[in-house]
């Protein structure tokens, strides 16, 4: 082990959430390592967000393409899958992260390739690949940014069978005849959405009632109708019990709780997330290894003066845009504190508060058709003790939507508190609406009242005009 090296601050983990601590804590003029044992650009660009949106973006097109007159009968057809799956490498740079490296060069982050293990207060273990050790020190902060895992439950049988984790279904070379996808979920239902656009026999399973079951009920329910349109089955309320595979190859047997027998080529488990703690030193600083870390707002771990936890590993919201949020307000707490200038936590509005992962959380599920959510929903509001009124309205009626395609399907609705007059949440689904979900996330964390949004007027004719019907439907 060699001499100890320090920094004013250490990051655990290099993806896109670690980088923008590094950015931000470089930017107020401290110096900086950053530690990754994988790939730099981490989870996001390598095996979720990227690459599982390379795999939708032409599954999805020839779906919308399908609707629309003049153009269908030319999009009938089975997708170029060897093309897809070569412009999913394209956006993975094939697995390679010089690009990143060199990113973390231009903003004067040093690199250290190897596992981080906190070794007790601003200290830090670096195991490299070659298995030499070396210490780093942090004068003012340690920033984990090492993200979450794929959850795989503890069948009998599973282990053996070599499942399916998203990593597995984002990166696959090839696409396997059956498919059976457990899970219904965010990665469930896009992974099944892909599959089945690549003509495999898709079969979901799902322990409860329905499908995205943390959006507004009717959403789960657009998505599993079309799904079924398209072909997958979709059979909810069932609970895998084993898994066999014979030599982890060949086909994969799947038991439902019935005693039912379903064959495929390749089981994909899409049944949650777990931190990614277990093993970086948590217990020499009192805390649990494998636990979800709790934090302030700004994203300082409790009872901590000098440990931050940004991104998954802080359970707030498991997205990588909020993630990213985060670590532009951590960086800017870090640097501020490292000046000894005061840093106002309560203050909403405040440059080192994380207040949207209370309020005005954004997400898109791109799925066909398309599901985007920002805030609350109407339990979730209710449960709170808001007073609020949901909002109803048909996308299908707004005539921008017609234009889009024909026989257009989907479905809008904002929750009004009625104290305030403000939106506590807004949730879309059908084609194309993912790119009205950031007029709706400033609505909610703007909390721009009803008698503002009137002002704020639709262009014609496009399907934002639902923002028009929605309101007017309040009105009544």
């Amino acid at each position: 082990m060699t001499e100890a090296i320090e920094y004013d601050v250490v990051v655990l983990g290099a993806g896109p959430v670690g980088e923008n601590v590094a950015d931000r804590v470089r930017a107020a003029g401290l110096s900086t390592a950053i530690v990754e044992s994988e790939l730099v650009g981490g989870e996001c660009s390598y095996w979720a967000c990227m690459p599982s949106k390379a795999l939708l973006r032409p599954v999805i097109a020839r779906a919308e393409a399908r609707r629309v007159p003049g153009l269908s009968p030319s999009v009938q057809g089975p997708l170029d899958v060897p093309a897809v799956l070569a412009h999913r490498d394209t956006f993975t740079s094939h697995w390679n992260d010089d690009g990143q490296v060199a990113w973390l060069d231009t903003i004067g982050a040093v690199l250290h390739r190897g596992h981080g293990r906190l070794d007790g207060k601003k200290r830090v273990i670096v195991t490299g690949p070659d298995g030499g050790e070396q210490v780093l020190t942090a004068r003012h902060a340690v920033a984990v940014c090492t993200g979450s895992s794929a959850v795989v439950p503890d069948l009998p049988g599973l282990a053996g069978a070599k499942p399916w984790t998203s990593r597995d279904a984002t990166s696959s070379p090839s696409v396997p005849d059956r498919l059976v996808v457990v899970g219904g979920g965010v990665v469930g239902v896009e992974m099944a959405t892909a599959y089945r656009g690549f003509g495999s026999d898709v079969t979901m399973l799902v322990r409860g009632d329905g499908l995205l079951p943390r959006m507004e009920p009717f959403v789960g329910e657009m998505v599993m109708k079309s799904l079924t349109e398209a072909g997958a089955s979709v059979r909810t309320g069932v609970s895998v019990t084993a898994v066999e595979r014979d030599g982890g190859s060949g086909p994969v047997t799947v038991v439902l709780d019935d005693g039912e027998r379903i064959e495929a080529d390749e089981i994909l488990f899409a049944t949650g997330r777990a931190p990614r703690t277990g093993d970086i030193g948590l217990d020499t600083v009192g805390l649990k290894p494998g636990s979800w870390l709790t934090v302030d707002d700004s994203c300082q771990v409790a009872g901590s003066d000098w440990l931050y936890a940004v991104g998954d590993v802080n359970h707030r919201a498991l997205l990588t845009h909020q993630g990213k949020y985060q670590a532009r307000i951590a960086g800017a707490a870090i640097g501020a504190r490292a000046r000894q200038v005061p840093v106002l936590e309560t203050d909403r509005w405040g440059a080192h508060a994380t207040t949207a992962d209370h309020a005005a959380v954004p997400q898109v599920v791109f799925t066909d058709p398309e599901a985007a959510s920002v805030g609350l929903t109407l339990q979730e509001a209710e449960q709170a003790g808001h007073r609020v009124r949901a909002v109803d309205y048909e996308i299908g009626n707004v005539a921008g939507a017609g234009l889009y395609a024909d026989g257009y399907r989907g479905h809008a609705r904002m929750i009004v508190d009625l104290d305030t007059e403000t939106l506590r949440g807004v949730t879309f689904v059908g084609p194309g609406v993912g790119e009205l979900l950031h007029s709706a996330t400033v609505a909610v964390a703007g909390e721009v009242p009803i008698d503002r949004l009137w002002h704020a007027v639709p262009s014609y004719p496009t399907i934002s005009e639902v923002w028009l019907r929605l309101l007017e439907t309040y009105r009544r």
